[in-house]
């Protein structure tokens, strides 16, 4: 599918506009979305990507448009994930809830300006030597194999990444947030703000995750225009998705699981295309090696078949329904017990209702997920202490 340059324009001029048109009558005034914001503005940013992709469909056929649609679904399903890393970041650097809107919106746009030099470098190199798909292909099957790894040990997405540590050690701030603000006066010296330090950690692993989201796309088309649209449209709404999702990003257990499966699934579509177009020497004297190659349709069916199991046996798991009440639990009980996490009284009040529904889930906690409970004295006290809290806040 040859696209010409006006198209390349007019899209970047789209998204861009899409991006300007978020952070002004959205981001640029600090607040806390409401849960019908997000669910309006996701289903929103959705339905743009799916239109587009219709469009794709239709001018640029079927082949065209299958890939565009397997790569879209594969970048956002990353792009959820990523959401359990972002959710971690923000808890650990205390970002108040009204400002966080802007450090996912700068999230996106770092990411976006990342993935974007990644892909053309990306396919730059494959227009140049054919012997990097081995290279993509082996990328995504250890990606693959570190993901089932990390579950299996439990390590999940717990913990500070290597750019959270790195960051904490490399920037110096005050100890306070201002607003949103990057800088502020303390003690009359001109000091950095935290906001700078959780944008540099955000922006850092972004970095990271493009590692394996550019390889995985580039496994299910090489169109550098389907690549880089379907990137975007999958960051596009990421915001409102997280404040959307938020609760549920523990419950959903099995999607790293999904994730690694398409994308050893990938990579192994990568190497049976790497042996096709085969020029190294010492593989099979140089010709190709006559094997079977994964079509469009099939990658997008196993794809959104994955998806759809992993999504449903999270969503219908004991197992994950225990996981998210606590781990929800323990969030919100942080969370009200830090007095500059909000300024807004409903919030507040929001995460308060929350914390006494996760409280009574807690105590219906069959025997077997018990041990799920880490530290059940400590979470027992802080639930105990915002309770003692939110009774002094009603007398007076």
């Amino acid at each position: 599918m040859d696209v010409p340059s006006w198209i390349w324009t007019l899209t970047a001029v789209g998204i861009v506009g899409l991006l300007l048109f978020d952070f002004f009558f959205h981001v640029r005034k600090a607040h806390v979305p409401t849960l019908r914001e997000a669910a309006v503005w996701s289903a929103l940013y959705v339905g743009v990507a799916v239109l587009f992709g219709l469009g794709v469909l239709v001018f640029g056929g079927g082949t065209a448009g299958g890939e565009y649609f397997a790569g879209y679904l594969t970048e956002k399903a990353l792009s959820v994930d990523n959401l359990f890393v972002f959710l971690i970041i923000m808890g650990s650097f205390r970002v108040p809830r009204e400002d966080q809107q802007k450090v996912l919106l700068f999230g996106i746009v770092f990411a976006l300006v990342a993935r974007t030099a990644f892909i053309f470098v990306g396919a730059g190199l494959i227009n140049s030597f054919a012997w990097v798909f081995y290279l993509f292909g082996l990328v995504l099957i250890l990606t693959a194999g570190n993901m089932l790894k990390s579950e299996s040990s439990g390590e999940g997405h717990q913990g500070e990444n290597i750019m959270v540590r790195l960051a904490r050690k490399v920037v110096h701030t005050s100890e306070e947030y201002d607003g949103d603000k990057l800088f502020t006066t303390v003690d009359g010296k001109r000091v950095l703000t935290p906001m700078l330090l959780v944008m540099v950690a955000i922006g850092g692993t972004d970095i990271l995750f493009a590692l394996d989201s550019i390889p995985a796309i580039f496994g299910l088309t090489q169109n550098t225009f389907i690549v880089f649209t379907a990137t975007a449209f999958s960051l596009l709404g990421l915001r409102q998705l997280f404040f959307l999702i938020e609760g549920l990003l523990d419950r959903l257990i099995y999607l790293s699981y999904g994730l690694a499966a398409i994308l050893a699934f990938i990579g192994v579509k990568l190497v049976l295309h790497a042996l096709h177009e085969n020029n190294l020497p010492f593989v099979n004297g140089g010709e190709h090696v006559d094997v079977v190659e994964i079509s469009t349709g099939l990658s997008l069916s196993v794809i959104l078949g994955v998806l759809v199991v992993t999504v449903v046996a999270s969503l219908v798991s004991k197992k994950g329904r225990a996981q998210t009440a606590i781990g929800n639990a323990r969030r919100h009980a942080t969370e009200y017990l830090d007095l500059g996490y909000t300024a807004d009284l409903a919030e507040r009040e929001r995460i308060y209702a929350k914390l006494v529904q996760e409280r009574e889930q807690i105590a219906a906690l069959e025997e077997k997920y018990r041990p799920l409970l880490r530290d059940e004295p400590e979470l027992t006290a802080m639930i105990e202490r915002c309770e003692a809290q939110h009774a002094e806040l009603s007398t007076r």
